[in-house]
């Protein structure tokens, strides 16, 4: 009886440590860092939140969005999102064009919605 009892406490134990190795690897937060540290463009977003935040990495800076929700003519939608960086620091390098990219892939997600961009980006953008 004991033998089987350690046999079952074995099967689980592989068992949670499968789970754990699948949870860990599908992480969405995990995939984030990835792409932060690859420098690879990553959306971490729960769209059907309003409320939270989302969070994006190109060319290695980190950005947060904040959403609005607001109406349209068909439904309620996100209608404003500002984005801002994590650390301006790490802007050095980027273009505008990359910008561009960034908002092209946010409305992607979002296509009804105004973005705007926190300073110091938004005075980049401006300048002509």
């Amino acid at each position: 009886m004991f033998i089987i009892l350690i046999r079952l406490a074995m099967i689980a134990l592989v068992i949670f440590i499968i789970y754990s190795i699948f949870k860990y690897l599908l992480n969405p937060k995990r995939k984030l860092e990835l792409a932060h540290e690859q420098k690879n463009f990553y959306l971490l977003d729960q769209k059907n939140n309003v409320r939270r935040n989302f969070l994006l990495t190109y060319k290695g800076v980190l950005f947060e969005g904040e959403k609005y929700l607001g109406t349209t003519d068909k439904a309620f939608e996100v209608i404003s999102i500002f984005i801002w960086p994590k650390n301006p620091e790490k802007l050095k390098g980027l273009k505008k064009q990359d910008f561009a990219f960034i908002q092209k892939e946010v409305r992607k997600q979002y296509p009804d919605a105004l973005i705007d961009w926190k300073s110091p980006i938004k005075e980049f953008l401006q300048e002509e």
